[in-house]
């Protein structure tokens, strides 16, 4: 169960694709369901509109584009985080969308089951 949240370079099109394709190069795994149970906590808010679009049954898809605003939402996460395990679970998504604000070739998406 859970949302894992995966992050995907873009590898480069050949010249038979038209279109480029991506590898999952990482990976932060939520089998506790720890991202769900934050989410639940600041959904609907307002404050997580991004986040809030997370889907436990489908993808969205963030762009490096998108990712100051997931790192801002990511701080309204932290706020709720209590354990010790959505702690880290919080500050390994903040690594993840780091990574991904570094490379303009990459998107992370929130993958659920």
């Amino acid at each position: 169960m859970g949302v894992d949240a995966v992050l995907y370079r873009q590898v480069r099109a050949g010249p038979a694709r038209r279109r480029p394709s991506y590898v999952s190069t990482e990976v932060v795994a939520d089998p506790n369901d720890v991202l769900l149970n934050l989410l639940k906590r600041v959904r609907g808010g307002g404050r997580t509109p991004l986040l809030d679009r997370v889907d436990p049954l489908g993808e969205l898809v963030v762009d490096a584009e998108g990712v100051p605003q997931l790192l801002e939402e990511l701080r309204c996460l932290a706020e709720v985080a209590r354990a010790p395990v959505e702690v880290d679970q919080v500050r390994q998504l903040v690594l993840l969308a780091r990574r991904c604000l570094n490379s303009r070739d990459a998107e992370i998406r929130f993958e659920g089951d």
